[in-house]
């Protein structure tokens, strides 16, 4: 059977003329809005649409209206400027969730702008006793081996870190690094040769060193349902079936999870499709194949976040980041 892509609406802005609806925003995949741009976001909901530069074409903008707006997916390392304004959508019947990428790589310094972890996992803690530990989905991602880290480290860390935040979360989301398909992130591992002596590409998961972790993780799964028996670990974007191992494959944005959370007639309807046609594909189209996420519109930028992370795949330069931040507005229809 052909299925039709899911659509938006689309509205008539009296300045940009048709423009898309949507009822789900990222925010975003290409920067970290709830630490630096909590504000702008708000301006931007109070205007009603917000604007985006194509990355690729500078010329180019487009524009969303934010007016059906029912649910947001926020990004975030450091969701801490955030918390204290998110009763603006709790008032707006606005529902939400976040995923909230915690990591360990403190010893090799690959994400400079964040703060330290202990840091981290008190707001990760905060966070989730505000809104729910089923709106608090902790990302360990991606998984970086190095020549002074292994994959074995990396899940003591992640067990060190669960023992903290398990009370305070049902899902752990993990992916390990994509290098060979990004050309910044080679760029950016040929500059510490501390820590990646050889070629980019020798870093890149091989499949029995994905298999391998799995299998270790998995038999960490009984410790970890002690901790939180609703616990689930999930892959993102991943080709390799884990379900074996008890580990299955993830959608980010989650239709499961926006049914539980949120009871818009508008959203539901969106996001049931079975319940009212048999050829609707919920699928966003425009992520990676294996990813598993519906459709949103993402309302981020690239060069615009200075976390600094090393492996990411949205800054071509820190120079260009910051030459961003120096001319930045929050009134401004974009980042």
């Amino acid at each position: 059977m052909n299925r039709s892509k899911a659509e938006f609406p689309k509205i008539i802005h009296p300045q940009f003329g048709e423009i898309t609806a949507p009822y789900i925003i990222s925010a975003s995949r290409a920067t970290d809005i709830p630490a630096f741009y909590s504000d702008w976001l708000i301006n931007r909901f109070e205007k009603g649409y917000s604007a985006k530069i194509n990355p690729y074409d500078r010329s180019k903008i487009s524009y969303i209206s934010l007016e059906n707006v029912k649910a947001i997916v926020f990004w975030s390392k450091n969701p801490e400027p955030l918390i204290g304004k998110l009763n603006y959508f709790d008032c707006r019947n606005i529902s939400y969730y976040f995923q909230f990428t915690l990591n360990d790589y403190e010893k090799e310094y690959l994400e400079p702008g964040i703060p330290k972890l202990n840091e981290r996992i008190e707001t990760f803690q905060r966070l989730s006793e505000k809104i729910g530990k089923e709106k608090v989905i902790w990302r360990f991602d991606p998984l970086i081996k190095t020549d002074i880290t292994s994959y074995e480290e990396l899940l003591e860390r992640i067990m060190k870190i669960a023992k903290n935040i398990f009370p305070f979360t049902n899902k752990l989301v993990f992916s390990f690094a994509e290098i060979e398909s990004y050309r910044k992130v080679r760029r950016a591992f040929n500059s510490r040769k501390d820590l990646f002596s050889k070629p980019p590409e020798d870093y890149q998961a091989a499949e029995e060193d994905k298999i391998d972790f799995v299998r270790k993780l998995s038999a960490a799964i009984p410790e970890l349902k002690n901790l939180n028996p609703n616990f689930q670990i999930a892959s993102c974007a991943d080709a390799i079936d884990y379900s074996a191992y008890g580990i299955i494959p993830n959608r980010c944005v989650d239709d499961e999870l926006l049914l539980k959370i949120s009871d818009d007639e508008q959203l539901h309807r969106f996001l049931r499709p079975d319940l009212f046609r048999d050829d609707y594909y919920l699928k966003d189209r425009g992520q990676r194949k294996n990813c598993g996420c519906v459709v949103s519109r993402d309302i981020g930028a690239y060069d615009s976040c200075p976390h600094f992370c090393l492996y990411c795949y949205a800054n071509s330069s820190k120079e260009a980041v910051l030459d961003k931040i120096k001319s930045f507005n929050k009134m401004s229809e974009f980042i």
